[in-house]
């Protein structure tokens, strides 16, 4: 395959490849979602990411159909890195994309809840091990010799169960001989402390070549010590190579010049000779330990490869794991055939919860061919089986967020990960739409919201509608209109949709496959501050509450002028139902 068939891979990035990674492997870091090549070859971070989800899940990412859908997508990706256990587990993640087959989906599942069972069974000093191995994988910047530790790190720490079985598998000795082989080699370079024959010739050549940079003071000393003849000023310079380098006493005797005319001469030949011949020893000696390291990595070479894979393997699932385990995630159903739904018990939406998980109020909430059959207090009945909903009620109550928790469940779902709700069913979809209130009021917007939300409806396959305040981006009337639209054509292609809008009245009637659900508000507590019901009410309108929110300005009013006029606008929501608001407030706070 030529590199500038895949997504994103035009001439200059393939320059860019070739030259730095060669076509072969350049293929295979594309092929195996590795960010660290490319990003390592010149390619920016993000857009090595984009390549990578295109190569590797091309057909899940046509799913987002929508820029808010893959804005969505991009968040949770951002929630789940922040529990990633190395910078590799980190990539991985950034490049999973929604999975196009049931199997998959199942099979991501099993891995993920496998590895989150298997973290709540181990001990602290496990996990701690654990981590700790994983902490030093990513200081050593995931090195074959970084995931050959890691791997025995955890052998060593005993974990083997669940996804961690795989490790127990490892050939330990083997891994041994060659974690220490990878550590020898440094780019075909061996280490010091590697071989004590060669540490010794290259101390020696180290010591030589000091004593060459100063062999005048060398001959100095040795004068001054009282050597005058030929012959005594050679024993004494043997006697000082002997003992200031470590070298052989044969070694020393042979470097030994036999036609110098001087010291100077005698002193400086014996020296240049005994650096060539060590220089030659080291070469020599480290060319055939190298060959002993590299002969024992080529035999190590399957147990290494495993290794890395292993280690690379579990450190994403765990990460998953982790991402579950801190948003009580759990194993969605999926419901596949002729029926068709979205439902969620419990449900968390996980931006809210990433800041104040106390504050979320979970709600429930149910499309199509669902099995919810318990609703929260206060809840009349149970949400019927219409694919298609339309979302209304009280300002700030929550009903943008209800269409991100549902954006959220089936966009992990279709990922094969956990999701945060008590209980969840879904269906796969084709294409998901996923459209958030933008207040921008022209005919250029509108035009491309609609390009961008009605034609996954017309190419078939399943679709999944969560349209947010379609009415911001047109003239009410209109909006009405064309919303009905949406809703008649989301019943028509049998979608799945919730569409949120303060335009319940207008759309009159909606198809009766369509239901109307609604969101309220209930106050105003002692401190003025909105008091909202998340949980939505099914086959029932909720209203806006200008009457709570202009009761606080009242009350909140700086000075007279500003407080006439906020009663102004009271008078025209209704006086007293403001009074009566603001004196329940009171009677609260125990005025």
């Amino acid at each position: 395959m030529r590199l500038e068939e895949y997504w994103g891979v035009g001439p200059k990035t393939r320059e860019t490849l070739v030259d730095e990674l060669g076509r072969e492997r350049a293929i295979r870091a594309i092929e195996s979602g590795d960010v660290r090549a490319l990003a390592d070859a010149g390619l920016a971070r993000g857009r090595a990411t984009r390549i990578l989800r295109r190569a590797t899940g091309g057909a899940g990412m046509d799913l987002l159909s929508t820029s808010d859908a893959r804005s969505a997508y991009k968040e949770l990706l951002d929630l789940a890195v922040e529990h990633a256990v190395t910078q590799r587990a980190a990539d991985r993640i950034r490049v999973l994309t929604p999975l196009d087959s049931r199997a998959a989906m199942e099979d991501r599942l099993d891995d993920v809840l496998a590895a989150r069972d298997a973290w709540v069974g181990l001990t602290e000093a496990d996990r701690a091990a654990v981590l700790e191995a994983y902490e030093r994988y990513d200081e050593r910047e995931g090195s074959e010799h970084a995931a050959v530790e890691a791997a025995m790190a955890l052998l060593q720490a005993g974990v083997d169960s669940g996804p961690f079985a795989a490790i127990a598998d490892l050939e330990r000795e083997r891994l041994a001989d060659a974690a220490d082989a990878l550590a020898a080699l440094d780019g075909g370079r061996v280490r010091a402390g590697a071989d004590d024959e060669l540490d010794r010739l290259r101390d020696a050549l180290g010591a030589v070549e000091d004593m060459d940079a100063n062999a005048l003071a060398v001959i100095e000393d040795l004068r001054s010590a009282g050597v005058h003849d030929a012959e005594e000023f050679r024993q004494s310079f043997e006697d000082h190579l002997l003992t200031e380098t470590d070298v052989t006493i044969d070694r020393v005797r042979d470097a030994m010049p036999t036609d110098a005319t001087d010291a100077t001469d005698f002193v400086g030949g014996a020296l240049r000779t005994l650096r060539s011949d060590l220089t030659s020893a080291v070469d020599e000696r480290e060319q055939a330990v190298a060959t002993d390291l590299e002969e024992t990595l080529e035999t190590a070479r399957d147990a290494i490869d495993r290794a890395v894979e292993t280690v690379d393997d579990i450190a994403l699932h765990l990460s998953l794991a982790r991402f579950a385990l801190e948003y009580d995630c759990t194993r969605p159903v999926f419901v596949d055939g002729d029926a068709a739904a979205v439902s969620v018990v419990d449900a968390r939406n996980l931006a809210l919860a990433a800041h104040d998980d106390e504050s979320v109020q979970p709600v429930t909430y149910a499309l199509g061919d669902h099995g919810v059959t318990d609703v929260p207090d206060g809840v009349d009945s149970v949400p019927g089986e219409e694919r298609v909903a339309v979302l209304t009620g009280a300002n700030s109550g929550g009903k943008t967020t209800l269409l991100e928790t549902l954006c959220q469940v089936v966009l992990l779902a279709t990922m094969g990960l956990p999701v945060p709700a008590d209980r969840a069913e879904v269906t796969p979809v084709d294409s998901l739409v996923f459209h958030r209130r933008h207040a921008s009021f022209n005919a250029g917007v509108l035009e491309s919201t609609l390009r961008s939300i009605v034609p996954p409806l017309s190419t078939g396959g399943r679709t999944l509608m969560l349209v947010d305040e379609f009415e911001a981006i047109t003239e009410p009337g209109s909006a009405a209109d064309l919303l009905h639209g949406l809703v008649t054509l989301s019943v028509d292609r049998e979608a799945l949709g919730v569409f949120v809008t303060h335009l319940a009245d207008d759309l009159e009637p909606l198809p009766p496959e369509a239901r109307v659900d609604g969101i309220f508000a209930e106050g105003l507590n002692p401190d003025l501050e909105l008091l909202v019901d998340y949980q939505p009410r099914f086959d029932t309108v909720g209203r806006s509450t200008p009457e709570f929110i202009v009761s606080r300005l009242v009350a909140n009013a700086s000075d007279r002028t500003e407080r006439d006029g906020f009663e102004t606008l009271a008078e025209a929501v209704g006086n007293e139902v403001v009074q009566r608001t603001l004196a329940d407030a009171r009677w609260t706070n125990g005025e």
